[in-house]
């Protein structure tokens, strides 16, 4: 099984400033930490290789070169390899063209059974990259998860994840390939 996880370098949150000319996040790969939430999918991944060593774990992120130190800490934690798209294109790219940046490493990278990411970014907070990766890739995707196991039958391997809700936590089943957004 092969796993991708998707993460962002966001700024950390006590360390905010904003250019009051253009209105935008001053950034500094100083103040920048891996998405809180992304770690969550990244968590989860690992959980999975723990219980089977066979599985490989890639990260994929799209940010300025600084964004490096994100995939090194996730190599850190536990993943097999890392690749960062970075470049003077990608500067300010929104959710849409982000998404649709990923979901191309994604394919090219690939194949991969799992796409997994945080719900949101911190410094974004639309929660709209994860769900707009699966539109791409024509995957189903399972968002505000909180927790996720493998499954497996006669003939087919899919997953299932516990999703929160207003009132509870959901139990779905999902098949494979499939994104899950993590919160």
């Amino acid at each position: 099984m092969n796993i991708v996880v998707l993460v962002k370098q966001v700024p950390e949150t006590d360390a905010l400033t904003l250019d009051l000319e253009t209105g935008t996040v001053k950034r500094s790969p100083a103040a920048s930490i891996v998405n809180p939430l992304d770690l969550y999918a990244l968590e989860a991944a690992l959980r999975l290789k723990d219980k089977d060593p066979g599985i490989r774990i890639s990260v994929l992120s799209m940010g300025p070169p600084s964004a490096e130190v994100a995939c090194r800490e996730a190599l850190s934690m536990g993943c097999d390899e890392a690749c960062l798209l970075t470049g003077a294109g990608f500067a300010g790219a929104d959710t849409w063209a982000t998404a649709r940046c990923l979901a191309s490493a994604v394919q090219k990278l690939g194949p991969f059974d799992l796409v997994l990411a945080g719900e949101k970014a911190t410094d974004g907070d639309t929660g709209q990259v994860g769900p707009e990766v699966a539109a791409f890739l024509g995957y189903p995707v399972v968002t505000y998860a909180s927790s996720l196991e493998l499954q497996s039958g006669d003939r087919a391997c899919w997953i299932r994840a516990g999703r929160i809700t207003e009132e509870s936590t959901q139990v779905v089943d999902c098949p494979l390939p499939a994104v899950l957004t993590f919160c």
